[in-house]
């Protein structure tokens, strides 16, 4: 996507922290505050999102293209909702993308586990990767989220985050909720709740905003509690191996 204005999120991130010294200390909200006030058409969890990827201690940085290039290290993430910049000489080394991918493992990068198991983890990243790449399995034109050079995948949503979040050809939002396994009446809470971000704080008047689940089985309740609300559709997915013989 190209410029909302006529800089791009990094850029106006960029200019903001180079007027900052090593003592300064800002927060979450001090940056969406800047960005509503100069930069409205700039969505939030685009904002969110940037800040987790300038952040060298954020594990979750890996998933918006944080590379070794060390263009990308600016800050130094306090706890949840607090930053400040990013000493060389004293923090930790910054978690960046190649690295993981030149030999680090799923788990070692994530910000939590899911379903209490680091192997159900893997497969849930295994399936978000999958979909991502092939929405038109779903329904034609579905594209994923992007805007700057942020993409709609783990998309930050109030401290929490959206496993895929796409646009459909009507340019409305389509909202993802992932189980590797069973899906249970629970989710719908869940993904009620992203859907419910999401029309606040990202769609434009008139823009709809809908969710999808994808697990591997679906519970009579998950069907169920899902009976009732039109916005939600629900998906099983079938993983299958082929062999061929080589000797």
């Amino acid at each position: 996507m190209g410029k909302i204005f006529d800089k791009t999120v990094n850029e106006i991130m960029g200019e903001y922290f180079g007027k900052l010294t090593q003592n300064d200390i800002f927060t979450t909200k001090d940056m969406v505050d800047y960005f509503r006030d100069n930069y409205p058409k700039i969505k939030q969890g685009t904002v969110t999102a940037h800040l987790f990827k300038f952040s060298t201690n954020s594990k979750s940085r890996i998933h918006y293209n944080a590379l070794s290039n060390g263009k990308c290290d600016f800050l130094f993430k306090i706890d949840e909702n607090k930053y400040r910049l990013y000493d060389k000489l004293k923090d930790p080394t910054p978690f960046y993308k190649d690295a993981i991918e030149g030999g680090g493992k799923v788990e070692d990068i994530s910000d939590e586990i899911i379903d209490g198991s680091n192997q159900e983890f893997a497969y849930e990243k295994d399936l978000q990767n999958y979909l991502s790449k092939n929405l038109q399995l779903i329904e034609p034109g579905l594209k994923l989220f992007e805007e700057d050079d942020i993409t709609g995948i783990e998309y930050p949503v109030g401290g929490r985050f959206i496993d895929i979040l796409a646009i459909d050809k009507n340019n409305d939002f389509v909202v993802f909720e992932l189980k590797v396994s069973k899906g249970y009446d629970r989710v719908i809470g869940q993904l009620l709740r992203y859907i419910g971000w999401v029309e606040k704080n990202m769609a434009t008047e008139g823009q709809k905003v809908r969710g999808v689940i994808v697990c591997k089985k679906i519970t009579d309740d998950l069907l169920l509690a899902s009976s009732k609300i039109d916005d939600i559709n629900l998906f099983e997915y079938e993983i299958s191996f082929k062999l061929n013989k080589k000797k």
